[in-house]
């Protein structure tokens, strides 16, 4: 691994540092679904280097859901982000000017996206929605693209019912986000639920990245006790987002910091990333436009 300093004479020699005096401080907001703690340990590499990379004081802020980093850009309290695409949707239909996407993770294999997926107790006898049909299921959070909005679009597609209490499920709750989801499954507060993995590797390893790879990580759970049940098509995965009046050249230090993340400290990008990554890439607005759209018609 390579030292901080190394890593901040690529960033650099890439992009020049950025002007102290044009910001007084810098803000990267980490999404919900992952207890504080963890989301502020796995991201304190990052704030290092941000704050030497900038001269100004970085801090990490991690509310409780998902909401709370969607407000915080839109009311310009953050300057950077990594946002899942149903999140990036909702910050861009309040306002399409706060923020710019400039980065995403990518997988393994190149590939950067990722999957929604159901999964049950193995010792529950449920292999598929079919075993679902009044039982209690679990989404996440309801500005999570996979632990809500693809869910729900997608799951009635199979199922021929609504998500509503009752028309298929007999409960269907929000346990607040990807590791809560995790848990109550895990424990049997929920009969089933869905998480995000990259649908890589090994499913005893909780794939290589992903929300299901964080909980083995952390020893919250061992996969053998559960079982994938339901998958979606693949969705794309979030972008690295900058807030749009940020000044130009402390938008292009922060991006290629990120964008170099793997390549100089990819201790760091795994914790970053939330698994095994093969780095971030540049992305454009283009790339989240049909899910924007299946945000907006679940909006009206």
């Amino acid at each position: 691994m390579k030292t901080l300093a190394a890593a901040l004479a690529l960033t650099t020699a890439l992009t020049g540092v950025a002007q102290a005096q044009e910001i007084t401080e810098f803000r990267i907001g980490l999404l919900g679904g992952e207890n504080a703690q963890d989301r502020l340990a796995n991201n304190e590499c990052l704030r290092t280097y941000v704050e030497e990379a900038l001269g100004v004081p970085t801090t990490l802020f991690a509310p409780a859901d998902y909401n709370g980093v969607i407000q915080g850009l839109l009311g310009g309290n953050l300057d950077l982000a990594i946002l899942g695409a149903s999140g990036y949707a909702a910050v861009y239909l309040a306002d399409p000017d706060a923020v710019e996407p400039v980065l995403v993770k990518t997988n393994l294999d190149g590939s950067y996206s990722y999957f929604s997926i159901g999964f049950a107790r193995a010792d529950s006898g449920i292999t598929s929605l079919d075993d679902l049909q009044g039982r209690r299921f679990g989404f996440g959070d309801p500005n999570s693209t996979s632990g809500f909005l693809i869910p729900s679009v997608e799951i009635p597609q199979v199922t021929g019912h609504s998500m509503e209490n009752g028309a298929y499920f007999g409960e269907v709750v929000f346990t607040g986000g990807h590791e809560q989801t995790i848990i109550a499954v895990n424990n049997g507060s929920v009969d089933a639920g869905v998480t995000w993995a990259d649908g890589l590797g090994a499913w005893e390893d909780g794939y290589n990245s992903g929300a299901l790879r964080r909980a083995v990580d952390a020893g919250l759970v061992d996969m053998n006790d559960l079982v994938e049940i339901w998958r979606s098509r693949p969705i794309p995965e979030g972008p690295v987002v900058v807030r749009s009046s940020l000044p130009q050249d402390v938008r292009d230090t922060v991006t290629a910091l990120v964008e170099n993340l793997y390549a100089n400290d990819p201790t760091c990008a795994y914790g970053v990333a939330a698994g095994d990554t093969a780095g971030f890439s540049p992305i454009s607005h283009d790339a989240y436009e049909t899910i924007i759209e299946v945000r907006r018609a679940q909006m009206n």
